[in-house]
């Protein structure tokens, strides 16, 4: 019974202290709800303010009298919107405003040099010789393929409508159709009319007038409806076709079955397509510079097999439904194309995306969310943000899918200084801490290098020495060294580097860890923070160089590549993080290149294996270059150098022929900095 009453006790207690709280929560919910009020109270009393404030000043005599002056000062507003001179001035005080006047005045030189280059070598791109005309009118193909071009309207100027439909029916390849599903208001029905006027003259126009509006994608989507092309070419209402650009699609569709194909593109402003502001000149398919920024956008044409595989425009990816919709397709094609070539003409005016993307948010936010689901789509957890270059060029964090044990190379011949300032750096500014540090010892002969190996491996268990009795062989060191590694990952280091970024293997690994991914590179400066390595182009220098060698720091590379991530076919092995599985299947370095391009020769033979090879510029170190070994400077140097060069050009003789899929064609090899080849 007494048991009964304490355990009846017991649950008035804590009936009571729950009552309290509840209290407790009332009393602090009514504290709220009049510090609301007393906030909304404030705020009806500043609107209160405010718009006897704004009464007054509208009906005052001052405010009357300035009308004219404020009706000019708009007209003035607008003519400068319009006019590309002063768009490109607020653009560049924009980016002054972002990234500092430095920054500002190199892209404006280099935009100068790049335009005058372009313009000089091209002239007018869309000229077409007669002869050429007679030759693709002729050209017999071994298929029959219909390509339906798609074009969704919306209030278009008329010029601009006229010279876009007059650019498909002056194709060279002539089966083709031209879908026109119009979205415009009432008040532009010149637009139906006008193309009306052309369907009735040409019968491969089709011309449908929308119900309403149903914006880009569903209006592309009902163009799409229309058509009955084997394959669709996506075309933007105010732009131009060159006019082989059908032609030279069919080849690459005919001649490599082809089920998607893009090309080349310029910017251009004003009547003029010689009027060029921007000419991209794009790299084969390359997956992590397509989820860092659109540059595959025009033209883009693609099987209706793949596009009904993949579904269609999808509206909650307005503004960037062309993004989210060839992710999708590169995604899932049999065989993507890059025709190098410029064959599409982006046209540049105050409307136009190509103008200003900056103030559309929507379409900023819309890119990053087609990125995310493309990785999503892919198995993978990442975050997707603006980079500090452009808003719809993204920097990509991928989520770490666990923590594996990293095992850094170090090939060492004494040089303690250089040593230690690499060796401090990484245990100081790492952030990541799962590693070892394998040190191979080569014929160093200082006392102080081996009571520093000795400090080393008395402070870190983590690190070991190991010690490879032969001659210098830079392949056969890192292959001895990876027989000690225990990690899954090897991350080959040169003594002579100092880390700048603390995520550094973070940033390298979120990349490593992916299935389709075999090597990622870092971005390395000299000591005076000019660039050494952004990646390796093969061919350059008749072997192999380093793309925008000694540019500035806050440079940006061409089309951003030096602030974006992306493929390339090579990356140097100074700071190479590869997976364990892709090195031992090519079974690691080739020891016939002792000292030179045995990394290229490393890299392309990963690639040859089907992995992708990734660079990422938020790996930042410094690498003081050529300390350890000296420079190639002896005749028994310099004729290894020349054999080596021979057995690289032996081994490699298809691919240098053929040319760096990640470099256009139409880039000198003499130089790094993407300058037109003459």
């Amino acid at each position: 019974m007494a048991e009964e009453t304490r355990s009846n006790k017991e649950q008035v207690d804590d009936l009571q202290q729950a009552l309290q709280k509840s209290e407790e929560r009332v009393r602090l919910l009514q504290e709220r709800q009049r510090a609301v009020e007393d906030q909304l109270a404030a705020v009806t009393a500043d609107r209160d303010k405010y718009q006897h404030m704004y009464e007054e000043v509208i009906t005052c005599f001052s405010w009357k009298l300035t009308k004219p002056f404020r009706a000019v000062s708009g007209f003035l507003k607008k003519v400068l919107r319009e006019s590309p001179l002063t768009r490109r001035l607020f653009k560049g005080l924009s980016v002054t405003r972002r990234l500092g006047w430095r920054v500002a005045w190199g892209r404006f030189k280099a935009g100068r040099h790049q335009k005058q280059q372009y313009v000089q070598k091209l002239g007018d791109p869309s000229v077409v010789s007669d002869k050429e005309i007679a030759f693709e009118k002729a050209y017999q193909f071994d298929r029959d393929i219909k390509i339906s071009v798609i074009v969704p309207l919306y209030n278009t100027p008329i010029r601009f409508l006229k010279e876009m439909i007059e650019s498909v029916t002056a194709q060279t390849y002539g089966n083709w159709e031209l879908c026109l599903a119009d979205g415009s208001d009432d008040e532009h029905a010149e637009v139906g009319k006008l193309c009306e006027k052309y369907a009735k003259h040409d019968s491969r126009i089709v011309y449908q007038k929308l119900k309403k509006n149903l914006g880009i994608s569903d209006n592309t989507n009902a163009a799409i409806a229309m058509s009955s092309g084997d394959y669709i070419a996506l075309f933007d209402h105010d732009d131009l076709l060159h006019k082989s650009a059908l032609f030279e699609v069919m080849k690459a569709i005919c001649e490599q079955d082809a089920d998607y194909v893009y090309t080349d593109e310029l910017t251009f402003e004003g009547d003029k397509v010689s009027n060029i502001t921007v000419v991209n000149y794009k790299p084969d398919y390359s997956i992590d510079f397509l989820r860092s920024v659109n540059y595959i956008c025009h033209l883009s044409v693609f099987s209706r097999a793949l596009f009904n595989k993949v579904g269609g425009f999808r509206k909650e990816f307005d503004g960037s439904q062309d993004h989210d919709l060839i992710l999708r397709l590169t995604g899932a094609a049999n065989h993507v194309v890059h025709i190098p070539k410029l064959l599409y003409f982006w046209r540049s005016h105050a409307a136009s995306v190509a103008s200003d993307i900056g103030a559309k948010t929507y379409a900023i936010e819309a890119g990053k969310k087609a990125v995310l689901e493309d990785i999503h789509r892919h198995g993978m957890e990442a975050t997707v943000e603006s980079s500090k270059i452009h808003p719809t060029m993204y920097r990509i964090k991928y989520e770490l899918q666990s923590e594996p044990l990293i095992s850094i190379l170090i090939p060492n011949k004494d040089h303690v200084p250089d040593l230690r300032k690499c060796i401090d750096s990484i245990f100081a500014k790492s952030t990541y801490r799962h590693f070892e540090i394998i040190i191979v010892e080569n014929n160093s002969t200082e006392e102080e290098t081996f009571a520093y190996y000795r400090f080393l491996q008395d402070m870190h268990n983590n690190v070991k020495v190991v010690t490879w009795e032969k001659g210098f062989n830079y392949s056969a060191i890192n292959n001895f060294g990876a027989q000690f590694a225990k990690g899954d990952y090897l991350l080959l280091l040169n003594n002579d580097i100092e880390v700048i970024t603390p995520e550094w293997m973070e940033e390298m690994l979120m990349y490593g860890q992916r299935d389709d991914v075999g090597i990622v590179g870092a971005k390395l400066y000299y000591p005076d923070n000019t660039i050494q390595h952004a990646g390796v182009i093969i061919g350059m220098g008749g072997v192999a160089g380093h793309a925008h060698y000694r540019m500035a720091h806050d440079e940006i590379g061409y089309m951003g590549r030096l602030c974006l991530v992306h493929n390339l076919s090579a990356v140097t092995a100074a700071c190479m993080l590869v997976k364990r599985k892709a090195f031992d299947e090519v079974g690691g370095l080739y020891e016939g290149l002792a000292v030179a391009f045995n990394d290229v020769d490393f890299c392309l033979r990963v690639r040859k294996a089907g992995y992708l090879i990734v660079f990422t510029p938020f790996a930042e170190m410094y690498h003081h270059e050529s300390l350890s070994r000296g420079y190639e400077d002896t005749p028994e140097k310099q004729k290894r150098f020349a054999g080596e060069i021979a057995e690289f050009q032996r081994v490699w003789k298809e691919e240098l022929e053929k040319g760096d899929p990640y470099y256009s064609p139409h880039f000198s090899l003499d130089r790094s900095d993407f300058a037109v080849e003459y």
